[in-house]
Order: C-alpha cells, then sequence, then structure tokens
C-alpha cells in the first residue's frame, strides 16, 4: 500500500494536519506557528506529555537564528541547528501523525520535505516501588510502572550488556499500543522470537483494551478452555531481568506495571524471587513448602468429601477429623457456598474504603466464623479446611495458577459427590491431563523437565543450588 507523503508546503501541511488530527475539537492538540531563520514553521504537540521548560529553551533558541544561519534541508537541521539529542526525521503521514499522538513534538518547516521530531515527552507516572502483590522479604523494593520507558530502564539497570535488545512493536488499529521485546541476542530461541513477532504483527484488533490480557489472549488462542496460564506474569523487574538472562523473552506492554515472560512451564510459574533471595537451603525449603502447599489446596477439600463418604477409610488415630455436629446441610453445598463466598470476600475487599477495611475484616470474620457455624449453615470442619484453602491460595504469586487449582478443585467436589471414589480418581486424571497437555506459547512441554524427563533440569527446579562460580 503506498504511503503518503507530506509536502514541502507549510500550508498544505498545516491543512492536512488540522484537519486530519480535529485540532479545533481537540483541545488537548496544540500547534503554534512562528518564525525561524526568516522562514515560516509550526510545531505540533499533546498539551500535558511536553516538558514546558524544555520548550521554552528550544522555542527562545529557534527565534534567535538568524535569516543567514538558517540551514537548507531538515537534515542539515537536525545535525546543527537542534539542541536536543532525540531528533528524528520523517515525510511519511502515518509516522508522523503516530508520532504526534504519542507525545513527540513535531516541528514542520516551511521548503523542508521533512518533520523534525523531538522527542522531549514525559508521562504522567508513579514512583517504581514495590508491587503489592510480589512482595519479599528480602531483596530489591523497585517494581514496573505503566510508562513503558521506565521499565526498560529497570532492566538495562540490571543487565549491563550490549546484547540485551529492547525492540519495539506495536498492536491495535486505534490505540497503536507500544510493545517491546526484551531478550539476550546470543541466547534466545530466535525461531520461537521470530514466531512470537509474526503473531504480534499479525494481530487484528482495534485496540489492546485489557493492555497484557488482550495481547495474550491474541498469542495464544487454542486451548482457552485449560485453565492453566500460558504466561507468567510479573512487577518485578529482578524477576524480569533472571529470566532475560535465561534465555527467555519478556514482554512489556505500554500502559501495564507487569511483564510478561514466554514460555513459560508451571515450574517457572511456581518459583518467587525470595528463593533466590536466601541461601540454599533456606530458598529449597521455600520452593518445596509452596510446592507442597499447592498440592494440598487441590487435595484437602475433596480427600476430606470423600472420607466423609467413606469413614471406614480413615485412617486409625484419625477419627477425630470426622463431622461431630449434625450436618443441616450436605457437605458438598457447604464447599460450594464457600468457594464463592471467599471470592466474594475477596473482591469486597478489593473495592473496599482503606478506612474501612479493618471494621469490615473482623465483622466479616465474626459473621462467615462463629455466627454460620452457630446458626446450623455450615460446619466447623469445613470452615477449618476451607479456611485454610483460602489462606494457602496466597502462597502463590500466580493469580492464574491459584484460581486454576480452585476450578479444578470444584470439579474434583462435584465428581466426588456425585460419584464417589470413581469421581475422585478421575477429577485427579483430569488434572494430570490438563497440565501435561497444557503447551506454553512455543509449543514446548508446559511440564518440562518432567515431560520429556530430565533429571539434573528437575533437580534444579526442585532445589536451589548455589550459583555458578561460587566457592565450596
Amino acid at each position: 500500500m503506498e504511503t503518503k507523503k507530506m509536502s514541502t508546503s507549510l500550508s498544505e501541511n498545516m491543512n492536512y494536519l488540522n484537519d486530519y488530527l480535529s485540532v479545533g475539537t481537540n483541545f488537548d492538540i496544540v500547534y503554534r506557528v512562528i518564525r525561524i531563520g526568516g522562514r515560516e514553521a509550526c510545531m505540533y504537540f499533546i498539551d500535558g506529555f511536553c516538558k514546558d521548560e524544555l520548550m521554552q529553551k528550544m522555542l527562545q533558541y529557534f527565534m534567535d537564528i538568524k535569516e543567514e544561519e538558517m540551514p537548507g534541508s531538515a537534515h542539515e537541521m537536525s545535525k546543527t541547528s537542534l539542541p536536543y539529542v532525540e531528533v528524528d526525521l520523517k515525510d511519511d503521514w502515518d509516522q508522523i501523525t503516530y508520532f504526534i499522538m504519542s507525545g513527540v513534538f513535531a516541528l514542520f518547516v516551511d521548503g523542508y520535505d521533512k518533520c523534525l521530531l523531538i522527542d522531549s515527552r514525559t508521562y504522567p507516572a508513579r514512583s517504581v516501588s514495590e508491587p503489592e502483590k510480589d512482595k519479599v522479604l528480602r531483596g530489591s523494593k523497585d517494581g514496573f510502572v505503566e510508562t513503558i520507558v521506565f521499565n526498560t530502564a529497570l532492566i538495562r539497570r540490571r543487565i549491563r550488556s550490549c546484547e540485551l535488545r529492547m525492540e519495539m512493536l506495536h498492536a491495535g488499529n486505534s490505540s497503536q499500543t507500544d510493545i517491546v521485546l526484551c531478550y539476550m541476542d546470543t541466547r534466545v530461541d530466535h525461531n520461537f522470537l521470530n514466531k512470537l513477532k509474526q503473531r504480534i504483527s499479525e494481530i487484528q484488533v482495534d485496540a489492546l483494551t485489557m493492555n497484557q490480557e488482550s495481547l495474550a489472549e491474541c498469542l495464544y488462542k487454542k486451548k482457552w478452555y485449560n485453565p492453566f496460564p500460558k504466561f507468567k506474569f510479573t512487577e518485578r523487574p529482578d524477576t524480569a531481568s533472571a529470566q532475560i538472562l535465561e534465555g527467555d523473552i519478556v514482554i512489556l506492554v505500554d500502559n501495564s506495571p507487569s511483564a510478561m515472560i514466554a514460555p513459560t512451564s508451571i515450574f517457572d510459574i511456581v518459583e518467587e524471587a525470595d528463593d533466590y533471595y536466601f541461601p540454599p537451603i533456606t530458598g529449597t525449603y521455600l520452593r518445596l513448602s509452596r510446592f507442597l502447599i499447592a498440592i494440598l489446596t487441590y487435595f484437602m477439600t475433596p480427600t476430606f468429601l470423600l472420607l466423609m463418604q467413606r469413614p471406614e477409610w480413615i485412617p486409625s488415630g484419625f477419627e477425630f477429623i470426622m463431622v461431630k455436629e449434625p450436618t443441616n446441610i450436605p457437605l458438598i453445598w457447604q464447599f460450594l457456598l464457600l468457594e464463592l463466598a471467599i471470592d466474594g470476600l475477596r473482591l469486597a475487599a478489593v473495592n473496599t474504603p482503606n478506612m474501612l477495611s479493618t471494621p469490615l475484616s473482623v465483622m466479616a470474620a465474626l459473621v462467615l466464623g462463629e455466627f454460620s457455624v452457630n446458626s446450623g449453615w455450615f460446619n466447623a470442619e469445613v470452615m477449618l479446611y476451607m479456611a485454610f484453602v483460602a489462606i494457602a491460595n496466597y502462597t502463590q504469586a500466580s493469580y492464574e495458577l491459584s484460581y486454576a487449582l480452585k476450578f479444578m478443585r470444584i470439579i474434583n467436589l462435584i465428581l466426588t459427590a456425585i460419584f464417589g471414589v470413581w469421581g475422585y480418581i478421575a477429577a485427579v486424571v483430569l488434572l494430570i491431563l490438563a497440565i501435561a497437555t497444557n503447551k506454553t506459547i512455543s509449543g514446548k512441554s508446559y511440564i518440562y523437565p518432567l515431560l520429556p524427563f530430565n533429571l539434573k533440569q528437575l533437580s534444579k527446579r526442585l532445589f536451589r543450588y548455589r550459583l555458578p562460580g561460587s566457592r565450596e
């Protein structure tokens, strides 16, 4: 498709831009006509994106240029008469309008066949404080923010290598969302990298309205019904940098304070930064305990339900786990109601003002705790096991993994209540198949190094070893 080029006539360029950008309607799109070295010129920018002090100095410099000092071309002016670092030349209207809408300062000079694009933009941004979800007991306390340039700088700060690549792409016909692929050129799988870039270039959507989730759904369209996550999300630049050094690709999306890591196996998702900020023994304990707790959150309530159906299977000495009070509501309905109630409390906590969070938490604990048991709605044993499951879910940094286990646990509860032991077995088989048949975005095994089996890599996934080069 042939691209439309700008004219050397300033009036024609202004007429085109004023109409295309609807300058008369959009109050925040500002243009100003000035005179530079005896030539008419016009600048366009987005109010709020440009640095006022810098623009004031640039204007003063432009107005001080004498007619005999005025360069004859845009290329010459960019080399000799622009006291700024980031300057680009474009004559394609699509690219020019894209940069203007991104906040770049555009300068048109009568007689020049190219537009001077001065990247003096600044975005409203919050501080790079520690993320609320990916907190660590020890380690750095900075986190990604919504401004993509800040995020790339946080990674560059940790990887000072010329092999690190930051490749910019765009997606969305209207939003033109910036997407950055971060990878080590000598360590990345270039076949997968090329496939990923091709998939992003082929995305046909009007806008990435949900940022990373929209991008993830566009990149991975098959097996959408499998709840286990296909990407690892992190708001920690140290975690993202570590994955880049291991040969993975980190995807940054503008306006999103987290990074997508691909390809990702289930072992990658379970890992956390605390595993590496502590000595090997402590890191191994934290990692194995997280694996064990994840397994318990799935098996605890369905196993209890199965044992209540088959009391004769309860081992000797564990008879105390039996329900002692009368059961007014079947156990399966108690478990399902509490699964829904816990999510309701979680959503309420997100939307509760901070000043009310403590009293409402106390009220919820009383109502759903002691009063619900005393009223006969729930049995104390059911409340105990569901409380463990609800709290244990927060040991996982990945929301997607905790909800995947939740969905599979609910399926197990329902099948166990209907079909007994055979339903329990079928649900466990379904869980194994859901994990084993899931594929990473690169098409590799989701449970590597279990399948295909690699003992050395599996040992590294389960145990925290000393760093290479450490002295014995």
